[in-house]
Protein backbone atom coordinates (compact mmCIF):
# COMPACT_ATOMS: atom_id res chain seq x y z
CA UNK A 1 0.00 0.00 0.00
CA UNK A 2 1.78 3.30 -1.10
CA UNK A 3 0.93 6.53 0.69
CA UNK A 4 0.61 9.87 -1.22
CA UNK A 5 2.44 12.92 0.73
CA UNK A 6 1.88 16.16 -0.16
CA UNK A 7 3.91 19.44 0.61
CA UNK A 8 2.77 21.28 3.44
CA UNK A 9 0.16 18.68 4.72
CA UNK A 10 -0.44 16.46 7.10
CA UNK A 11 -1.35 12.64 7.11
CA UNK A 12 -4.80 14.46 7.75
CA UNK A 13 -4.94 17.39 5.68
CA UNK A 14 -3.81 19.97 8.36
CA UNK A 15 -1.63 22.68 7.72
CA UNK A 16 2.01 22.40 8.92
CA UNK A 17 2.95 24.21 12.18
CA UNK A 18 4.47 26.91 10.34
CA UNK A 19 1.84 28.03 8.09
CA UNK A 20 -0.63 27.82 11.28
CA UNK A 21 -3.58 30.82 11.27
CA UNK A 22 -3.97 33.55 13.99
CA UNK A 23 -4.74 32.51 17.69
CA UNK A 24 -7.59 33.06 19.83
CA UNK A 25 -5.95 36.08 21.88
CA UNK A 26 -5.35 37.49 18.80
CA UNK A 27 -9.33 37.22 17.63
CA UNK A 28 -10.25 38.57 21.20
CA UNK A 29 -7.80 41.73 20.99
CA UNK A 30 -8.80 42.22 17.54
CA UNK A 31 -13.22 42.15 18.60
CA UNK A 32 -12.10 44.42 22.37
CA UNK A 33 -10.09 47.04 19.92
CA UNK A 34 -13.40 46.85 17.12
CA UNK A 35 -15.52 47.30 20.15
CA UNK A 36 -14.06 49.61 21.61
CA UNK A 37 -13.72 51.97 18.51
CA UNK A 38 -17.46 51.27 17.52
CA UNK A 39 -18.28 52.75 21.30
CA UNK A 40 -15.96 55.62 20.86
CA UNK A 41 -17.22 56.56 17.46
CA UNK A 42 -20.95 56.18 19.35
CA UNK A 43 -19.77 58.46 22.15
CA UNK A 44 -18.46 61.04 19.55
CA UNK A 45 -22.14 60.90 17.95
CA UNK A 46 -24.24 60.83 20.62
CA UNK A 47 -22.44 64.18 21.78
CA UNK A 48 -22.55 65.78 17.90
CA UNK A 49 -26.67 65.03 18.68
CA UNK A 50 -26.98 66.48 22.23
CA UNK A 51 -24.93 70.12 21.25
CA UNK A 52 -27.38 69.80 17.94
CA UNK A 53 -29.97 69.46 20.32
CA UNK A 54 -28.64 72.13 23.02
CA UNK A 55 -27.80 74.37 20.33
CA UNK A 56 -31.34 74.46 18.48
CA UNK A 57 -33.24 74.46 21.72
CA UNK A 58 -31.30 77.34 22.53
CA UNK A 59 -31.88 79.15 19.13
CA UNK A 60 -35.65 78.89 19.52
CA UNK A 61 -35.85 80.35 22.73
CA UNK A 62 -34.03 83.25 21.47
CA UNK A 63 -36.12 83.50 18.53
CA UNK A 64 -39.17 83.03 20.90
CA UNK A 65 -37.69 86.03 22.96
CA UNK A 66 -37.12 88.08 20.05
CA UNK A 67 -40.72 87.01 18.42
CA UNK A 68 -42.20 87.91 21.73
CA UNK A 69 -40.52 91.78 21.77
CA UNK A 70 -41.78 92.38 18.12
CA UNK A 71 -45.20 91.45 18.95
CA UNK A 72 -45.36 93.45 21.99
CA UNK A 73 -43.75 96.50 19.94
CA UNK A 74 -46.09 96.09 17.66
CA UNK A 75 -49.21 95.84 20.00
CA UNK A 76 -48.40 98.85 22.00
CA UNK A 77 -47.95 100.80 18.46
CA UNK A 78 -50.85 100.48 17.22
CA UNK A 79 -52.38 102.10 20.26
CA UNK A 80 -55.65 103.14 19.34
CA UNK A 81 -57.87 106.40 21.28
CA UNK A 82 -61.06 105.25 21.70
CA UNK A 83 -63.73 106.21 24.05
CA UNK A 84 -65.84 103.50 26.03
CA UNK A 85 -69.36 103.69 27.67
CA UNK A 86 -69.93 102.13 30.77
CA UNK A 87 -72.75 99.72 30.92
CA UNK A 88 -72.82 99.55 34.56
CA UNK A 89 -73.72 102.93 35.13
CA UNK A 90 -77.70 102.46 33.54
CA UNK A 91 -78.75 104.89 36.29
CA UNK A 92 -76.86 107.68 34.94
CA UNK A 93 -76.54 109.07 31.51
CA UNK A 94 -74.34 107.00 29.75
CA UNK A 95 -71.39 109.26 28.92
CA UNK A 96 -68.34 108.19 27.01
CA UNK A 97 -65.15 108.40 28.73
CA UNK A 98 -61.60 108.17 27.72
CA UNK A 99 -60.59 104.00 27.52
CA UNK A 100 -57.78 103.18 28.95
CA UNK A 101 -56.19 101.39 32.16
CA UNK A 102 -52.92 101.88 33.61
CA UNK A 103 -52.04 99.72 36.41
CA UNK A 104 -48.38 98.38 37.97
CA UNK A 105 -48.98 94.79 36.09
CA UNK A 106 -52.16 95.13 34.02
CA UNK A 107 -52.62 97.39 31.27
CA UNK A 108 -56.06 97.87 28.94
CA UNK A 109 -55.99 99.54 25.76
CA UNK A 110 -57.59 99.08 22.17
CA UNK A 111 -54.68 98.80 19.48
CA UNK A 112 -55.17 98.00 15.52
CA UNK A 113 -52.83 95.22 15.64
CA UNK A 114 -53.62 91.52 16.69
CA UNK A 115 -51.53 88.79 16.66
CA UNK A 116 -54.20 86.24 14.39
CA UNK A 117 -54.80 89.10 12.36
CA UNK A 118 -51.43 90.96 12.61
CA UNK A 119 -52.08 94.70 10.98
CA UNK A 120 -55.34 93.37 8.14
CA UNK A 121 -58.17 92.75 11.46
CA UNK A 122 -60.29 94.54 12.82
CA UNK A 123 -59.22 96.17 16.22
CA UNK A 124 -58.78 94.47 19.66
CA UNK A 125 -59.03 95.46 22.89
CA UNK A 126 -55.80 94.12 24.66
CA UNK A 127 -55.64 93.35 28.18
CA UNK A 128 -52.09 92.52 29.43
CA UNK A 129 -51.63 91.18 32.62
CA UNK A 130 -48.33 89.71 34.62
CA UNK A 131 -49.07 86.38 36.32
CA UNK A 132 -46.86 83.96 38.71
CA UNK A 133 -45.11 81.70 36.53
CA UNK A 134 -45.17 77.60 35.98
CA UNK A 135 -44.56 76.23 39.65
CA UNK A 136 -44.56 79.30 41.49
CA UNK A 137 -40.74 80.39 40.28
CA UNK A 138 -40.99 83.91 38.66
CA UNK A 139 -44.07 85.70 36.58
CA UNK A 140 -44.57 85.60 33.10
CA UNK A 141 -46.80 88.21 30.64
CA UNK A 142 -50.11 87.51 29.31
CA UNK A 143 -52.00 89.39 26.79
CA UNK A 144 -55.94 88.45 25.72
CA UNK A 145 -57.13 89.91 23.02
CA UNK A 146 -61.37 90.81 22.39
CA UNK A 147 -62.81 92.53 18.98
CA UNK A 148 -63.15 95.62 19.42
CA UNK A 149 -66.73 96.62 17.69
CA UNK A 150 -67.43 100.36 19.42
CA UNK A 151 -67.89 101.74 22.78
CA UNK A 152 -70.22 99.67 24.34
CA UNK A 153 -67.57 96.90 23.56
CA UNK A 154 -65.17 98.45 25.14
CA UNK A 155 -67.09 99.19 28.21
CA UNK A 156 -68.03 95.84 28.94
CA UNK A 157 -65.16 95.41 31.56
CA UNK A 158 -66.50 99.01 33.19
CA UNK A 159 -67.55 98.28 37.05
CA UNK A 160 -68.41 101.88 37.14
CA UNK A 161 -67.01 105.60 37.79
CA UNK A 162 -65.47 106.47 40.84
CA UNK A 163 -63.53 109.19 42.03
CA UNK A 164 -59.75 108.79 42.26
CA UNK A 165 -58.54 108.83 46.05
CA UNK A 166 -55.30 110.60 45.25
CA UNK A 167 -56.61 113.20 42.07
CA UNK A 168 -60.48 113.46 42.87
CA UNK A 169 -60.89 112.67 39.08
CA UNK A 170 -63.51 109.93 38.22
CA UNK A 171 -62.28 107.12 36.71
CA UNK A 172 -63.56 103.91 35.75
CA UNK A 173 -63.35 101.13 37.69
CA UNK A 174 -62.68 97.49 35.72
CA UNK A 175 -62.76 94.23 35.99
CA UNK A 176 -59.54 92.38 37.19
CA UNK A 177 -57.74 90.79 33.98
CA UNK A 178 -58.32 87.25 34.07
CA UNK A 179 -55.55 84.57 32.30
CA UNK A 180 -57.56 82.02 30.57
CA UNK A 181 -56.80 78.89 27.66
CA UNK A 182 -56.74 81.35 25.15
CA UNK A 183 -54.64 83.49 26.55
CA UNK A 184 -51.14 84.00 24.90
CA UNK A 185 -48.03 84.31 27.12
CA UNK A 186 -45.92 87.13 25.62
CA UNK A 187 -42.80 86.40 27.70
CA UNK A 188 -41.84 84.19 30.73
CA UNK A 189 -39.77 83.09 33.14
CA UNK A 190 -39.46 86.33 34.50
CA UNK A 191 -37.90 88.07 37.15
CA UNK A 192 -40.39 90.85 37.71
CA UNK A 193 -42.32 92.85 34.75
CA UNK A 194 -44.13 96.25 35.05
CA UNK A 195 -45.80 99.00 33.39
CA UNK A 196 -45.05 102.41 32.98
CA UNK A 197 -47.30 105.63 31.48
CA UNK A 198 -45.14 108.95 29.79
CA UNK A 199 -47.26 111.88 31.40
CA UNK A 200 -47.39 115.01 29.48
CA UNK A 201 -45.38 118.00 30.46
CA UNK A 202 -47.79 120.89 32.35
CA UNK A 203 -45.51 123.86 33.23
CA UNK A 204 -44.08 124.08 35.90
CA UNK A 205 -43.69 120.32 35.67
CA UNK A 206 -41.91 118.34 32.95
CA UNK A 207 -42.59 114.78 31.52
CA UNK A 208 -41.97 111.92 33.75
CA UNK A 209 -42.86 108.34 33.61
CA UNK A 210 -45.55 107.07 36.45
CA UNK A 211 -46.85 103.49 37.46
CA UNK A 212 -50.60 103.85 38.00
CA UNK A 213 -52.68 106.49 35.26
CA UNK A 214 -55.75 108.09 36.63
CA UNK A 215 -55.86 111.04 34.44
CA UNK A 216 -58.89 111.20 32.07
CA UNK A 217 -56.57 111.57 28.89
CA UNK A 218 -54.29 108.83 27.32
CA UNK A 219 -50.32 109.10 27.77
CA UNK A 220 -48.22 109.83 25.82
CA UNK A 221 -45.58 107.21 25.82
CA UNK A 222 -46.09 103.16 27.31
CA UNK A 223 -42.71 101.23 28.78
CA UNK A 224 -42.96 97.84 29.27
CA UNK A 225 -39.84 96.74 31.57
CA UNK A 226 -38.61 93.02 32.33
CA UNK A 227 -35.69 91.60 33.55
CA UNK A 228 -34.74 87.73 32.88
CA UNK A 229 -35.30 85.19 36.21
CA UNK A 230 -31.81 83.28 35.30
CA UNK A 231 -29.61 85.68 34.06
CA UNK A 232 -27.57 83.26 31.14
CA UNK A 233 -25.19 85.28 29.23
CA UNK A 234 -25.57 82.91 26.79
CA UNK A 235 -29.14 83.74 25.81
CA UNK A 236 -31.54 86.40 24.50
CA UNK A 237 -32.66 89.00 27.63
CA UNK A 238 -36.09 90.14 27.35
CA UNK A 239 -35.26 94.11 26.69
CA UNK A 240 -37.92 96.93 27.72
CA UNK A 241 -40.31 98.28 25.24
CA UNK A 242 -40.41 101.41 25.24
CA UNK A 243 -43.30 103.05 22.35
CA UNK A 244 -44.83 106.83 21.83
CA UNK A 245 -48.53 107.12 21.46
CA UNK A 246 -48.89 108.90 17.95
CA UNK A 247 -52.26 109.87 18.43
CA UNK A 248 -52.86 112.08 21.57
CA UNK A 249 -56.06 114.46 21.37
CA UNK A 250 -56.94 115.81 24.74
CA UNK A 251 -60.77 113.92 24.90
CA UNK A 252 -62.59 117.09 26.20
CA UNK A 253 -61.60 119.71 22.96
CA UNK A 254 -63.31 119.69 19.65
CA UNK A 255 -60.49 120.14 16.99
CA UNK A 256 -61.38 121.21 13.55
CA UNK A 257 -59.07 120.64 10.72
CA UNK A 258 -57.38 123.81 9.43
CA UNK A 259 -56.51 124.00 5.56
Amino acid sequence: MTVEWRAGLSPRGALAPHQAGVTLIEVVIAITLLSMLSVGMLATIRMGFDALHHTNSRLMENRRVAGAQRLLEQQLGGFMPVKAICPAESRAPLAPFVFFEGQPQSMRLVSTYSLQEAWRGQPRILELQVIPGDQGRGVRLIVNEIPYTGPLSAGQSCLGMAPDPASGATVPQFRPIQASAQSFVLADKLAWCRFSYLEPAQPPKVEYWRTDWVMARWPIGLRVEMAPLEDNPARLRPLTVTTAIPINRLPDLVYVDAY
